[in-house]
């Protein structure tokens, strides 16, 4: 008879932990992700969400001077996709254990670390550390949970910032957004289709918009017009040219435009008053470096 009770609250046993491990309860401290794009530079931090719960956090609950995990439970994961700088110093894409060490009330610092698999600080080596930077800490009004924001979000920079309690701590990630655009025009242009004009001549634009790659703009803006010369496509190479200065250059592009421009006039009304107006400009330009 015992052999079979045995038997019954071992069968139990197994019965309920099967039971357990299938329940779907709300957590504690709830997952969370958040991702925000930067330029052309996704980073995405996956997270979980403690609450104060009428605890006094900084100091006990989250020790000076020891590091923390910057949430509950597993460790905080980042994830950048392209190379990031953060607050001066520059990180490779990757994904990475996000930890804090706050020295004090108002002395913060960030850690990057390679260990993807710790619960929270367990297994915590700073020999895994990718960087170690500097963060500041603001006084807010208090907040009951914990959770990571993006703000002052620009093309080529953003701020990263977790909230919780009565305290804020920041740090500014900077993005090389310019060198991946030009990378990804390159693959796009290698991909259009033939006789696209537009393209080419749309690449040329972002160029000049941003006042680089004079050379690779030439080249996409001369394609563009082998393809298919139009009034649109002189307009951004005579813009090209006198960002180069060659004002000579820009003038007879702008009198081809208005020209070509005569026979599409729907299209051209919208361009016709910045052409007239920068073709005076540059004259004036051309005959001052000549006077020089």
């Amino acid at each position: 008879m015992r052999i079979v009770l045995v038997s019954i609250c071992f069968s139990f046993i197994l019965l309920t932990q099967s039971v357990l491990a299938q329940l779907r309860l709300p957590q504690p401290s709830p997952a969370a992700t958040i991702m925000q794009t930067i330029g052309l530079t996704d980073v995405i931090i996956k997270y979980h969400t403690p609450g104060v719960k009428n605890r006094k956090i900084w100091g006990e609950l989250v020790t000076y001077n020891q590091v923390w995990r910057t949430g509950a439970n597993e460790a905080t994961l980042i994830t950048f996709s392209d190379p990031v700088t953060i607050n001066g110093e520059k990180v490779d894409a990757g994904t990475y254990s996000l930890f804090s060490f706050p020295a004090s009330a108002d002395s913060w610092w960030l850690i990057f670390n390679k260990n993807l698999k710790s619960w929270g600080t367990e297994g915590y080596d700073s020999k895994e550390d990718v960087i170690r930077v500097k963060a500041q800490s603001k006084e807010i009004p208090f907040q009951e949970t914990f959770q990571f924001a993006f703000n002052e979000i620009t093309p080529t920079s953003g701020i990263l910032s977790f909230v919780w309690e009565k305290k804020q701590v920041l740090v500014k990630i900077e993005v090389n957004t310019d060198k991946k655009a030009v990378a990804l025009l390159q693959e796009d242009l290698k991909n259009a289709k033939p006789g696209d004009w537009q393209i080419y001549a749309q690449a040329t634009n972002y160029l000049i918009q941003k006042n680089m790659e004079h050379e690779l703009a030439l080249q996409w803006i001369d394609k563009s017009l082998a393809m298919n010369e139009n009034f649109y496509n002189n307009w951004v190479k005579a813009q090209l040219l006198a960002q180069k200065e060659e004002y000579e250059g820009a003038v007879d592009l702008c009198k081809k435009a208005i020209k070509l421009g005569k026979k599409t006039q729907e299209e051209f009304k919208k361009y016709e008053s910045d052409i007239e107006q920068n073709i005076s400009i540059w004259k004036f330009k051309r005959h001052e470096g000549d006077a020089n």
